[in-house]
């Protein structure tokens, strides 16, 4: 999935807009994504001017659009055309900084669907070494 794709399928925009591109794509089952981490993101301005790091839950964040990617290309009639909220996350632990320069590779896996909740695990990779991982909750709603 191009950046084109991903625009279509999410409602996010600059500067919110965490994924650039998706990797791999099994359908109800796992995708991994990736983000660019540039210098010139907003928020490193102010977190911390003198040594940018990547805040936590902007890496959640990003592990929650890779999730949204996932139920809308997965399940179209049942996700696509709502907003896609993030409901609930459980275990979240983050390893070590992410720092501008860095790549995040962003692997999300379908655990279970129940009454229009998705929960997922994701782990968020820099070099192959993990920095976060989270268990997170969604579901679909009209608009």
């Amino acid at each position: 999935m191009d950046i084109h794709k991903v625009l279509d399928l999410l409602p996010h925009r600059y500067p919110f807009l965490l994924i650039d591109r998706v990797l791999e794509f099994e359908a109800d089952s796992h995708l991994t994504a990736l983000k660019n981490v540039s210098f010139n993101e907003p928020y490193f301005t102010g977190h911390f001017p003198v040594r940018p790091v990547m805040p936590g839950v902007l890496i959640v964040e990003a592990l929650a659009q890779a999730t949204g990617l996932l139920a809308m290309e997965s399940r179209p009639d049942e996700v696509g055309h709502k907003l896609y909220y993030f409901v609930g996350i459980d275990n979240a632990r983050f390893k070590r900084p992410v720092e501008p320069g860095d790549q995040i590779i962003l692997k999300v896996k379908l655990q279970a669907v129940r009454q229009a909740i998705w929960k997922f695990h994701g782990d968020a990779y820099v070099d192959d070494k993990l920095v976060a991982s989270a268990d997170i909750m969604c579901t679909a709603r009209d608009f």
